[in-house]
């Protein structure tokens, strides 16, 4: 098993954080702390990005209409 380390200043923002969410109470700051390691140790860490997948071909049903109709309307109005 591994043991984790966390900077001291992150355990501190988290047990702030818990601090504020309670509502700011004295005297509790060592239980506060305590939570934000706990809080910090059993966090999983982010999933990684997957690899963007490859775009299929378009189906025969969505391909575009072929350009040629429109070719030959530009050529008869240059004409």
């Amino acid at each position: 098993m591994t043991t984790q380390t966390i900077p001291t200043d992150q355990i501190a923002e988290a047990a702030y954080h818990i601090w504020m969410a309670e509502g700011c109470p004295a005297g509790r700051d060592q239980d506060h702390w305590l939570a934000a390691e706990a809080q910090l140790t059993t966090t999983k860490p982010a999933p990684k990005k997957r690899a963007a997948a490859k775009k299929a071909a378009p189906k025969a049903t969505e391909a575009k209409a072929p350009a040629k109709p429109r070719a030959r309307k530009a050529a008869a109005k240059t004409a």
